[in-house]
């Protein structure tokens, strides 16, 4: 089993696209867009990611075929890293060697991590990674409906 990043293409928003909007990926994401459906307000946005220099975003490809993603984005003046892979993939460590792949491409630190409380397999990314939890916070969670906890990581090197 071969994990490789690579700069993500406009091709790949596809994959992108269906892995958000699995049902069950967009409840354990839970803070996502209002109408996780809408696939062309989400080739639109990350189209306009694509070439946002704020943003770093490399494709997750396992045995060369892209499967899910890994993002550094900017939000209210923070370094952010998000991450999603096609959910026939999880809990098997690829999105955990990604991501340590992705922080050592990626050199913007401090870097902040953003989980809903009950997201245990990305917790233990972040804290496999060396993401050290730092607060909660509570917000809309669009997928859910309702407010909930999220937890805040930090990774300062």
């Amino acid at each position: 089993m071969e994990i490789i990043l690579r700069k993500s293409i406009a091709t790949d928003l596809e994959i992108f696209y269906q892995n958000q909007a699995d049902d069950e990926a967009n409840y354990m994401a839970a803070f996502t867009s209002k109408n996780p459906k809408d696939k062309d307000a989400y080739i639109t946005k990350w189209t306009r990611l694509l070439k946002d220099n704020s943003v770093h975003m490399q494709t997750i490809l396992l045995n060369d075929q892209a499967v899910g993603c890994v993002v550094k984005f900017v939000m209210e003046g923070d370094s952010d890293i998000t991450y999603a892979i096609d959910k026939q993939y999880w809990g098997k460590g690829i999105t955990s060697i990604a991501v340590k792949q992705f922080l050592e491409l990626e050199e913007t630190r401090p870097i902040f991590g953003r989980v809903a409380n009950d997201n245990i397999g990305s917790q233990k990314i972040l804290e496999k990674s060396g993401f050290k939890k730092i607060g909660t916070n509570t917000d809309f969670a669009n997928a859910r409906g309702m407010e909930i906890m999220e937890y805040i990581y930090r990774l300062d090197q």
